[in-house]
């Protein structure tokens, strides 16, 4: 029987019906891809704009950004992108995954500010080290409020929010649209996430992975997101060529014969007690041009310097860094000699147990207490794992501190923190204690009472000096009469302290010191040193090596109640470092240090600081890089035999790590030289 035709062509119409639909169902569904995809990037793009301009300040400084740093803006609106695409796909909703990642971006701009309002300096990614302790960082700070612009940016972030939401239902992805969108996206961001996939995708864009850039260069050209997403990925330390047992063997070999050439320094007949002060934000304020003091606000430290040893001390901080400063005198490791990011208070137990301290030095040979003492508490910078790490017994903070008991009158107004005199009373009740049951101390003080915030109320208005300062306002000078009352009172703190040595038989040596200068901000944002020419703004890009130099400095003293104890240095000026105060304390005291401590030594004399953004020579000369200051072949080699020792201990086989640990020509035991070798 034949079928009609209209019967024969039915099939045909309803297969195209459904080709037809199919084909549709498709196009919509990549009509609402490209949608969701574009509303990402987008929602990407406004909140890498949010946060710069949180960071920055104004959208005009956005806007030179992004027309300085294209490629920049492109990474970071990808990386922002992908994050709400994969939110949004998980979630099956864009403007909730926007709204996420937008308030994330804000705070975590909001966190860059605070920062750079604590200590002038960006947001690191070594700072996440003490997330932990962000309540207690806040609080050292004082009143911290959000900035006008952070409101303007989450206001303008929260109409983009509403636009996905009102759009929402043109970007809406179901069933394997919705699965496949999902996959694709977390694929790209596991990529991001990759040294290789994040390698491949940022060199694309010209982004380099190899240079270290200061923080606040490399927050000024990367932006604050790309910047720490870079620090994540740039590439680790490389050792030297030929690297392994044979060659660092060689290393130990020249070590040794560069440490014998020096004879070593005759050993004083008596040990003293030593005793370190770390005196909070202090330097000498007579340095600073174009302000003028009725009476000397450091008159001690004038006058001690002519009974000891005393000169400029780089610090290789500004502001901040209190907790590196301490673990960079007491270990000799810095940043450049760790991968980027990594926190020097925070580093794996081993790291701090391959060299004896500069504490080690005097407590393994016996008869000396290591102890430290702090006039705060003990939640900032590790304090309580590392220090027991690095040869000290006892810890003491403020609630010990306090409870010790001592003659103490309050006899000028309280500032924020333990006052340093009666922290000077503590310590030196301590020292009694620790000579007394035949000990000597070798003793690690850090004091507060001149810690930031600068306000005028601080010190109930005081200030033991008048001041002129015609490049200051009245309101500046306020603030500024405030850290000069601390620095004032530190001082004077010190000066009790030598007074009470003076009468004490017990042989003493005390190493005092700045941990940093203050970044004192005035009220208008910038900082004193701004305001007297010392530095051309806040951030620091576009500093000279000479500024840094100067900025990043403050003063030290090694004093000691017999001028014996210096050995015939009493009276004499030379720089110092946070790595190089620990040798030359070894060298005046005479102790019989390690081949590590006597390659520090010497290498001090040829780098008193190298860091990510400048270079200071042994003279106290700066430039940016150790290839522009023209070393000689013997300080190149050096300092080449000090990279090779860190690599090995840190990131190396430890093939050496051990020895070095010993004098110049010592050899380790058999059993631990086997171990060694194996």
């Amino acid at each position: 029987m034949k079928r009609s035709g209209r019967g024969a062509e039915a099939p045909r119409s309803l297969g195209e019906g459904i080709l037809k639909k199919q084909l549709q169902t498709i196009g919509l569904g990549c009509l609402r891809w490209i949608l969701f995809a574009a509303g990402a990037l987008c929602m990407g793009l406004a909140v890498t704009v949010a946060v710069q301009w949180t960071v920055s300040g104004t959208l005009p400084a956005v806007w030179g950004w992004i027309v300085k740093y294209p490629a920049n803006l492109a990474m970071t609106t990808l990386l922002y992108g992908v994050a709400v695409a994969v939110l949004g796909a998980l979630t099956g909703r864009l403007w909730i995954s926007g709204a996420l990642v937008g308030l994330a971006g804000l705070l975590l701009a909001l966190v860059d500010y605070f920062k750079l309002a604590i200590n002038g300096s960006p947001l690191e990614l070594a700072d996440f080290g003490l997330a932990a302790q962000l309540g207690t960082v806040a609080g050292l700070a004082g009143d911290l409020t959000p900035p006008a612009d952070f409101w303007m940016a989450l206001i303008a972030l929260a109409a983009c929010t509403a636009l996905l939401a009102l759009t929402r239902r043109l970007t809406a992805l179901r069933g394997r649209v919705r699965f496949l969108t999902f996959s694709f996206f977390v694929l790209l961001a596991v990529m991001l996430a990759t040294p290789s996939g994040a390698r491949e995708i940022g060199g694309r864009l010209g982004m380099d992975f190899t240079v270290r850039l200061g923080a606040a260069t490399n927050h000024d050209h990367h932006g604050l997101t790309l910047g720490l997403w870079r620090e994540c990925f740039l590439q680790g330390k490389t050792p030297a060529e030929g690297y392994g047992e044979e060659y660092m063997q060689g290393v130990l070999a020249r070590i040794d014969a560069l440490l014998e050439e020096d004879g070593g320094t005759e050993a004083p007949e008596t040990s003293p007690n030593v005793i370190f002060i770390l005196s909070e934000s202090f330097f000498d304020p007579t340095r600073l041009p174009g302000i003028g003091y009725e009476r000397d606000p450091v008159e001690n430290l004038h006058a001690l310097a002519a009974e000891g040893v005393s000169g400029t001390f780089h610090t290789h901080h500004l502001g901040y860094g209190t907790g590196n400063i301490e673990i960079s005198m007491l270990t000799g490791i810095r940043s450049t000699d760790l991968v980027p990011g990594t926190d020097l208070c925070s580093l794996y137990e081993e790291v701090y147990e391959c060299f004896d301290s500069v504490a080690e030095q005097y407590t393994k040979a016996g008869g000396y207490r290591g102890e430290m003492l702090h006039s705060y508490n003990s939640e900032l910078y590790n304090r309580t794992v590392n220090y027991p790490l690095l040869g000290f017994e006892d810890l003491f903070f403020i609630e010990d501190l306090e409870a010790m008991d001592v003659d103490w009158e309050k006899s000028l107004p309280d500032g924020y923190y333990m006052q340093d005199s009666r922290f000077c009373q503590a310590l030196l009740k301590q020292l009694k204690a620790v000579n007394d049951g035949g000990q000597r101390a070798m003793f690690y003080g850090i004091t507060m009472e001149n810690h930031q915030p600068y306000e005028p109320e601080k010190f109930g208005g005081q200030c033991q000096t008048g001041l002129s300062a015609d490049g200051l306002t009245q309101e500046e000078q306020a603030v500024f009469r405030s850290m000069l009352e601390g620095i004032i009172r530190a001082d004077q703190a010190l000066g009790e302290l030598t007074d009470a040595l003076r009468e004490s038989p017990e042989p003493t040596v005390v190493v005092f010191f700045g941990d940093h200068r203050p970044n004192l901000f005035m009220p208008d944002g910038d900082t004193v040193y701004t305001k007297l020419g010392l530095c051309p703004g806040n951030w620091t890009y576009n500093w000279t090596p000479e500024q840094f130099n100067d900025l990043y400095s403050t003063d030290y003293l090694i004093w000691a109640n017999d001028a014996a104890l210096l050995n015939g240095q009493a009276g004499t000026r030379r720089d110092s470092s946070a790595t190089g105060l620990g040798p030359l304390l070894l060298e005046l005291t005479g102790r019989k240090v390690s081949r590590y401590w006597g390659l520090m030594e010497k290498c001090a004399g040829v780098c008193l600081t190298q860091t990510d953004f400048y270079f200071v020579d042994g003279e106290g000369k700066a430039s940016f890089t150790p290839e522009e200051a023209g070393l000689s072949p013997e300080a190149r080699e050096l300092l080449k035999l000090r990279e090779a020792v860190m690599y090995d201990a840190i990131y190396g086989k430890q093939y050496i790590t051990e020895a070095m640990n010993l004098p110049a020509g010592g050899d380790l035991p058999a059993g631990a030289a086997a171990k060694e070798a194996g």
